[in-house]
C-alpha cells in the first residue's frame, strides 16, 4: 500500500477504490492541505441509475466523509450525444424532457448518500446542459477543439471497439469525449473542481479534460479512477440474468434490493463490505472470517448495511425480516406481490414477477423441479395460478394474491 498522508487517499485506498491516479503524491498533498471539489459525471439515460454506477456514487460520499466536496454533475447536455465507451451501437436519442424527467428521478439517490447544502462540504448537483446547450460551434470549434487530433481520438478504447467491431460510430458521439473534456474545464471555473472521478474505462477521457484545462486555464487539475468491479464468476457489477440493479425504489424494490446483495458470491463478500457498506473495516476484518454456513451472517450484514444506506433503516430491517420469515417458511410483507387475473398461468406468474424473463423459461424451471406454490412442486406450468407464494428455487418468492 502506499503511504498517503491525507485522509482522502487513506480512506480511497483502504477500502479498494484507488485504480489509477494522474499525479497520485501531488493529490495527496493537495488534500490533505484543503478541502477538494471532485465531481464524477453521470448521464441521465434512464430514470434511475443501477448498481453498475454505485461505486462511483459511493466515492463521492467518501470524499465528503473524508472532508471534501463532493460535485455531482448530471449530463443533461452530454446524454443528448451518448457516451460511446463499451457501447456497440448508438444509443437511442432522448428528449430535453425526458432526460430532464430523469434526472429529477436520479436526484432521490444522491440524496440518501450524500449531504446537500452551502457550506464548504456540502454536496452540489450540476448539469452540464446548462453550459453545453448554450455553445455556439465554430467558437467552440475554434477555442476547444484545435487542442484534440484526430490521431490521438482515434487510440481511444470507446473509438478503437467500435472501429474494430466494424461498427458505425457517428460524428455526434465521436464529439463526447471533447464535451466531456470541457465539462472539467467549466466545472474548474464555476466551482472550483480540481479533481475528475470515474471509472477505469474513463481514464482516457479524464486525461483529456486535465490537458484542456492545463492548455486553456493553466489550471493543474487531476484524476483518479476507480477499477473495473466485477464479481468473483468475472461478470461486470451490476448486471444479472433478469436485468440490471436499479437504485431507485420505484424501479426495484428495497427487498428485491436487499436480496441481490444477499446473493453476493463468498469470494466476493469482503470486498462489497469495503465498498458499499459503511462498516468499520474492523468489522469488516471479523466478517471477513467467516467460513461455511457462517459466511451468510456476512451476506446478511452486507445487504442490511447496502439497503440501509440508499432505503433507510426501516426498510432495510423490513427486507431482512421478510427473508427470514420466508426462509423459515412463512410469507413477509415485503415480497414482490401479483394480482391474479382470470387465466392466469403459473408459467405466466413467473415471469409476471420477474423471475424469469420468458414464459419458455419459466417452463423450463418448472421442468427443471425448481418452481413451488406454497409447499407443493409444480409439475404444470399451464396449471393455472391461485393466491399463495410462489418460490423459483430457494432464492426468489412472490405473493400471489387474490
Amino acid at each position: 500500500m502506499t503511504a498517503y498522508k491525507s485522509s482522502l487517499l487513506r480512506l480511497l485506498e483502504t477500502r479498494g477504490y484507488i485504480h489509477q491516479a494522474t499525479d497520485a503524491e501531488a493529490l495527496d498533498a493537495l488534500a490533505e492541505k484543503g478541502v477538494v471539489a471532485a465531481y464524477v459525471g453521470f448521464d441521465a439515460t434512464a430514470p434511475s441509475l443501477h448498481v453498475g454506477n454505485l461505486v462511483q456514487i459511493m466515492m463521492l460520499r467518501r470524499l465528503q466523509q473524508a472532508g471534501h466536496r463532493p460535485v455531482v454533475l448530471m449530463g443533461g447536455g452530454t446524454t443528448k450525444v451518448g457516451d460511446p465507451s463499451g457501447k456497440d451501437e448508438a444509443r437511442q436519442l432522448l428528449t430535453s424532457e425526458q432526460i430532464n424527467a430523469n434526472i429529477a428521478s436520479i436526484r432521490r439517490v444522491f440524496e440518501m448518500l450524500l449531504k446537500f447544502g452551502d457550506g464548504p462540504t456540502d454536496a452540489i448537483l450540476l448539469d452540464n446542459a446548462d453550459w453545453l446547450d448554450g455553445l455556439a460551434y465554430v467558437p467552440f470549434l475554434r477555442d476547444v477543439g484545435r487542442h484534440f487530433t484526430i490521431n490521438r481520438m482515434l487510440t481511444f478504447d470507446s473509438v478503437k471497439l467500435r472501429l474494430d467491431r466494424e461498427q458505425p460510430l457517428t460524428f455526434l458521439e465521436f464529439n463526447y469525449m471533447i464535451l466531456q473534456a470541457y465539462d472539467f474545464l467549466e466545472l474548474s471555473r464555476r466551482a472550483g473542481v480540481r479533481l475528475q472521478m470515474g471509472g477505469s474505462d474513463q481514464w482516457g477521457n479524464i486525461v483529456n479534460g486535465i490537458d484542456l484545462g492545463r492548455r486553456i486555464d493553466g489550471a493543474e487539475l487531476y484524476g483518479l479512477t476507480t477499477p473495473l468491479i466485477t464479481t468473483a464468476d468475472g461478470a461486470k457489477m451490476g448486471k444479472t440474468a433478469s436485468g440490471a440493479v436499479w437504485l431507485n425504489a420505484d424501479q426495484l424494490s428495497p427487498y428485491d434490493y436487499w436480496q441481490f446483495w444477499r446473493n453476493t458470491a463468498d469470494a466476493d463478500v469482503g470486498k462489497f463490505l469495503k465498498l458499499f457498506t459503511d462498516l468499520p473495516l474492523d468489522q469488516i476484518a471479523m466478517l471477513e472470517k467467516l467460513q461455511g454456513a457462517d459466511i451468510n451472517q456476512a451476506k446478511v450484514a452486507l445487504a442490511t448495511a447496502a439497503t440501509a444506506l440508499l432505503h433507510g433503516e426501516e426498510a432495510a430491517r423490513t427486507a431482512a425480516d421478510t427473508a427470514k420469515t420466508t426462509f423459515e417458511g412463512g410469507a413477509g410483507d415485503d415480497l414482490p406481490t401479483l394480482q391474479l387475473s382470470e387465466g392466469l398461468t403459473i408459467a405466466q406468474a413467473l415471469t409476471s414477477l420477474g423471475f424469469t424473463a420468458s414464459n419458455g423459461e419459466a417452463k423450463r424451471k418448472v421442468a427443471e423441479g425448481a418452481v413451488r406454490l406454497g409447499d407443493v412442486a409444480v409439475t404444470d406450468p399451464a396449471m393455472p395460478a391461485t393466491a399463495g407464494k410462489l418460490s423459483l428455487g430457494k432464492k426468489k418468492h412472490g405473493l400471489l394474491v387474490k
